[in-house]
């Protein structure tokens, strides 16, 4: 009873670690979309600069992330339900790390975009990355709680980004049609709107691993 006590606290106290890191994750990949819509905004190269080298840092706490939970695995023998938290915490890392690629387009667009002004003021694009921090935001304390409905909520959610995005996509494609000298400029906003409604996926992914992890059901929020 004694060994068992000692396995289960010593398994309470990596998967502490590992919750703690994914928090952490969690807030700079948050960070890092905002970031990106600012340097948008504000055609900041500098910051573009900042968000793609912090990347760089957040791939390597994917890596940390990782490797804590496959020494969790290997070490503390877990049963089916905290084996289910732990490829769930993974699964996690990676869709963040991901997004964290899809704010760094972003950034990078930025940065090909040198002087050109922006074709348009920026309206659903900031609404879209609204969303997408407050669903990544919400994921996070879903899989906590093993919120099951919020898992739920959270994927709903991500039909108004696409409803945004194929506005964005409409009014810059008849922009574009009207005036070829403006394709360039509306293809750069293209790609920044595309990488956030990729976001949006990636978190409605991690809503179904969620669902998943709490349930041991596979469903497909997406339909």
């Amino acid at each position: 009873m004694l060994e068992a006590h000692h396995l289960r606290s010593a398994l309470d106290q990596r998967f502490i670690q590992i919750r703690d890191d994914l928090l952490r994750m969690g807030q700079m990949v948050d960070a890092a979309i905002d970031r990106s819509v600012t340097s948008l905004k504000e055609r900041d190269r500098a910051l573009a600069h900042h968000i793609i080298a912090d990347d760089l840092i957040i791939n390597a706490l994917r890596s940390t992330i990782e490797e804590e939970c496959l020494a969790l695995i290997a070490t503390q023998q877990p049963t089916a339900v905290d084996l289910r938290a732990v490829v769930t915490a993974m699964f996690l890392t990676n869709e963040m790390e991901r997004i964290a690629d899809h704010a760094a387009g972003i950034a990078k667009t930025v940065l090909r975009m040198d002087d050109e002004p922006l074709l348009k003021p920026l309206v659903d694009i900031p609404k879209m990355a609204e969303l997408a921090r407050d669903m990544l935001k919400q994921s996070l304390d879903a899989f906590l709680a093993r919120d099951i409905q919020a898992a739920h909520t959270i994927a709903a959610r991500d039909d108004e980004i696409d409803r945004l995005y194929r506005n964005i996509f409409a009014e810059l494609l008849g922009i574009m049609a009207h005036d070829p000298t403006t394709v360039s400029r509306g293809t750069y906003l293209l790609w920044c709107g595309h990488n956030i409604e990729r976001i949006g996926d990636r978190v409605t992914n991690i809503a179904e691993r969620i669902v998943f992890m709490t349930t041991g059901a596979r469903e497909d929020l997406n339909e």
